[in-house]
């Protein structure tokens, strides 16, 4: 099992290159940052945690340019979205962002994807909240389609191009990795009919083994080996019982969240994760 983190890339906060080495250097495996293209003023939807939207989520950088910065200072941290908010992304630019991405990476970008909760961000991209994951379902494909044929095509509802050629295309084959958020069953059913993981919260209560479980149970129920898939776990609790215990049920990541802090303070805390880290090592 491995052991990254995610943040929030803001324009306030530690740059992303720093953060990015301070990671490799101390021994984590993984950087994902989350998406917000930006946030209504009219704030009609209400922040799901409860309570007032905090003030990164209006203040983050794009995740392929904050990615891409992070790629280029680093050796070996794999760099992922953790989620990029597919339906309000038009497909064949950022199959051709992610192809780039991953190529110059050298094969260590992962897509993190989910629908969104946000009402009003999405609409002002076009996509409604009823229909969004029908669109993303279609954008991955009609992704896929791109990043594996020299000349793709892609006829479907939400989504529709004649053949096209489109390069470069991403050195992990046959795509990088795509792992859904969510933690209902009808995420799973989404994970397993056209995505390579799971990547659920770590909320109260959640249980490694049993999330292991209705996974290969919904696995088995469409005939998919369950160890083409893979789990992914963010907001992860940063101590060694839970991370040997995620370890033991088969879970292949655990994501610690950085704090929204100063510069000097999420040093502090990456030195006080350090050892969990090396000790989770490949």
């Amino acid at each position: 099992m491995r052991v990254g983190v995610f943040y929030f890339p803001t324009d306030y906060g530690i740059n992303v290159v720093e953060l990015a080495r301070a990671l490799e250097d101390r021994g984590f495996e993984s950087l994902f940052v989350p998406e917000h293209t930006h946030i209504p003023t009219s704030r009609r939807t209400p922040f799901p945690g409860g309570g007032e939207l905090p003030k990164r989520y209006a203040h983050t950088h794009d995740p392929f340019v904050a990615l891409a910065f992070a790629a280029a200072a680093t050796r070996k941290l794999i760099v992922g979205t953790g989620v990029l908010l597919v339906p309000q992304h038009e497909p064949i630019a950022t199959a051709k962002a992610i192809a780039s991405l991953d190529m110059l990476s050298e094969g260590r970008f992962v897509f993190g994807i989910g629908g969104g909760w946000n009402v009003d961000e999405m609409e002002n991209h076009g996509a409604r909240y009823e229909t969004r994951f029908r669109q993303m379902r279609e954008h991955v494909l009609a992704m896929k389609e791109i990043w594996t044929r020299d000349e793709a095509a892609f006829h479907g509802k939400m989504v529709n191009f004649d053949p096209i050629w489109s390069w470069p295309k991403p050195v992990q084959r046959p795509h990088p990795p795509i792992l859904l958020g969510g933690e209902t069953d009808l995420t799973l059913k989404r994970v397993v009919s056209y995505c390579d993981g799971w990547f659920p919260r770590a909320a109260r209560g959640f249980d490694g083994a049993e999330a292991v479980g209705r996974l290969n149970r919904m696995a088995a129920s469409v005939g998919r080996d369950p160890s083409s898939l893979s789990i992914s776990v963010f907001g992860a609790r940063p101590e060694a019982a839970v991370l040997d215990g995620y370890e033991k049920v088969g879970i292949q990541r655990a994501l610690f969240g950085v704090p929204d802090a100063s510069r000097d303070e999420i040093l502090r805390t990456l030195d006080g994760w350090a050892s969990l880290a090396a000790a989770h090592a490949a």
